[in-house]
């Protein structure tokens, strides 16, 4: 196999990790309520998050592109808020356990939770240096109209 045959199949592996994201959830956390929403860009090459919270009575909204970053071999992500910001995040998904850093791995700033068994719910809280939050996120099951 040749080396870009390896790159482009540690990328798929490390995307597909991300899988069992894939469609509507319902968040509740500490003063937080919204939905999100992941789904496969055409030709799979990111999973995009389309973002719909209200946080401590503020609305946060935007959408986040999550990919293969083959200089750190992991999966990064840049976020772009209705507010102008743009935020980065590295993901990990092993087992039942969701990992989230705020930039990377190295952060103290970041998100961890545990699927269920089903793998409808992934119950977690942020962390950082003084302070945090618990979240859930619920899969929504969309009715067609």
């Amino acid at each position: 196999m040749s080396t870009s045959e390896s790159q482009a199949q540690a990328r798929q592996e490390a995307l597909r990790s991300l899988d069992r994201l894939v469609g509507t959830w319902r968040v509740e956390g500490t003063n937080s309520a919204g939905t999100v929403r992941y789904e496969w860009m055409e030709g799979d090459a990111f999973l995009i998050q389309t973002i719909d919270l209200v946080a401590d009575g503020e609305a946060s909204r935007g959408v986040e592109y999550i990919g293969w970053d083959p200089e750190s071999q992991t999966l990064r992500s840049h976020f772009f808020s209705t507010s102008g910001e743009i935020l980065e995040y590295t993901y990990d998904l092993t087992g039942d356990t969701l990992t989230i850093w705020f930039g990377g791995t190295d952060s103290p700033a970041k998100f961890t939770g545990t699927f269920d068994a089903g793998g409808n719910r992934n119950t977690g809280a942020w962390q950082w240096p003084g302070g945090g939050y618990e979240s859930t996120m619920t899969r929504h099951e969309e009715v067609a109209p």
